[in-house]
C-alpha cells in the first residue's frame, strides 16, 4: 500500500524565476514538442518519464535546489513526489506551470527550428500512437493518389492536413460546375483549371509543407509504375473499372499497399489491397472481382448520380487507412470490406481471403504483364 504524498513546495512564476537567478536548477518535465512551442528560459527540457527513470543523469546532485515545471502544475508536482522519494531534499514545483509563466510576462523561449511542426501536429503528438516518431514517418512519406475528384478530395485534404510529407496526386480532368457538389478540392473560381492544379493550390493553402506533385495524365501502362514507384502507400480514387485493375496489378508488381474506395448513388465500400507485400496471405482487387461486372451493372456517377457527401466518408476512410499504415499502428482493412449504406447510416464488412488461384497475386506467380484493360472490361 502506497504511502502518504510527500509534500512539495509550491512557487508562483515570480518566486519561481528569483530562485532560478539565485541559482536553482529549473527542469521543464513536459515533452519535446510542448515545450517547443514555448518554455520557460533557461530551463532545463527533460520530460517527466526519462527524469524519473534515470535523475541522476540530469540532477547529479541530490541536494542542490531543483523547481520543477510542466504545463499547469500536475506533472511538475508528480514529478518532484517522485525525486523525493528518490532522495532528492530541494524540490519545489512551479503553481500553474508554463500557463501561469508565460501569464505573468516571464522571460519565454521558443525554437524557431520545426516550430510550425510542432504547433501544426499537437494533437497527433500527444497520441502515443503517433508521438513525434510517428509524425516524423508521416512526414517523411509518399504517397500517389489517382484521381483529385469525389474521393480524392477528401482523402488529399486530410493527408495533407495529417503532415504526409508528398502528395502525387494524378488527375486528367479539369474543374467542372458539376463536380463541386462533392469535389470539395475544388472552388467555382477554379472551373476550367487543370484539377492537378486546383488541388495544389487548395492543399497548399491548407499546409505549405507538404509537397504536391501533380500529375496531369491519364493513368496508362506506361505510366503507372512512374506514377507510384516511389510511394509508400497508393490511394485509389478512380471512378472506372480499367484503371482499378491497372492500379491493382502495378501494385502488386512494384509490393505496393493499396487503398481502394468506390461510391455508387447511396452507398461505397472501401478496403486494402496488399496482395504485393503478403503473398497469398491478403487478397488483391481481383480476388474481389475476377472480371469487371457489365456496365449496365455499374454505372458511373454521371450517369447514376451519387450523394454529394457520400465520397466524403469513403474519401476520409481511405485517408485513416493510408495514414495507418505509414505509422504500422492499428489493424488494416486487408481481407475485409467495408460497406457503408448512407441511406440507412449503417456499415457492414465482409470478409474477403486471398483467391489461391488468383492470376495476379497467388503465391510464386510471375507477373503476366500488362493488358488492354479498357478491352478486357468493355469485354465483360
Amino acid at each position: 500500500m502506497a504511502g502518504p504524498a510527500i509534500q512539495i513546495e509550491s512557487l508562483t512564476p515570480a518566486q519561481a524565476h528569483e530562485r532560478q537567478r539565485a541559482g536553482a536548477t529549473l527542469v521543464d518535465v513536459r515533452e519535446s514538442h510542448e515545450r517547443a512551442v514555448g518554455r520557460a528560459a533557461g530551463a532545463l527540457g527533460v520530460s517527466r518519464g526519462e527524469l524519473e527513470a534515470a535523475p541522476a543523469s540530469a540532477l547529479p546532485d541530490r541536494a542542490a535546489p531543483v523547481v520543477l515545471i510542466c504545463q499547469g502544475g500536475r506533472r511538475s508536482l508528480l514529478c518532484a513526489q517522485a525525486l523525493a522519494a528518490a532522495g532528492y531534499t530541494a524540490l519545489a514545483s512551479v503553481e500553474g506551470g508554463t500557463e501561469a509563466w508565460i501569464a505573468a510576462g516571464l522571460p519565454v523561449e521558443r525554437d524557431a527550428h520545426d516550430l510550425d511542426f510542432y504547433e501544426r501536429y499537437a494533437r497527433h503528438l500527444r497520441l502515443p500512437e503517433v508521438g513525434e516518431a510517428g509524425q516524423r514517418r508521416l512526414q517523411a512519406a509518399r504517397v500517389a493518389m489517382v484521381g483529385a475528384g469525389g474521393l480524392g478530395s477528401p482523402a488529399a485534404y486530410y493527408l495533407a492536413a495529417a503532415g504526409v510529407g508528398t502528395l502525387v496526386i494524378a488527375d486528367d480532368d479539369v474543374v467542372d460546375r458539376s463536380n463541386l457538389q462533392r469535389q470539395i478540392l475544388h472552388t467555382d473560381a477554379r472551373i476550367g483549371m487543370a484539377k492537378v492544379d486546383s488541388a495544389r493550390e487548395a492543399l497548399t493553402a491548407l499546409n505549405p509543407s507538404v509537397r504536391i506533385e501533380a500529375f496531369g495524365e491519364r493513368i496508362r501502362a506506361g505510366n503507372v509504375e512512374g506514377l507510384i514507384a516511389g510511394a509508400d502507400v497508393v490511394v485509389d480514387g478512380a471512378d472506372n473499372f480499367p484503371v482499378r485493375y491497372l492500379l491493382n496489378d502495378a501494385c502488386i508488381k512494384l509490393a505496393k499497399p493499396l487503398v481502394y474506395g468506390a461510391v455508387h448513388r447511396f452507398e461505397g465500400q472501401v478496403s486494402v489491397f496488399d496482395a504485393g507485400r503478403r503473398r497469398g496471405q491478403a487478397p488483391c482487387y481481383r480476388c474481389l472481382f475476377p472480371e469487371p461486372p457489365p456496365p449496365e451493372a455499374a454505372p458511373n456517377c454521371a450517369e447514376a448520380g451519387v450523394l454529394g457527401v457520400l465520397p466524403g466518408v469513403i474519401g476520409l476512410l481511405q485517408a485513416t487507412e493510408a495514414i495507418k499504415l505509414i505509422l504500422g499502428i492499428g489493424e488494416p482493412l486487408a481481407g475485409r470490406v467495408l460497406h457503408f449504406d448512407a441511406l440507412a447510416m449503417r456499415f457492414r464488412e465482409t470478409r474477403l481471403g486471398a483467391d489461391p488461384e488468383c492470376a495476379l497475386c497467388a503465391p510464386f506467380t510471375p507477373f503476366p504483364g500488362y493488358i488492354d484493360y479498357a478491352a478486357f472490361c468493355a469485354a465483360s
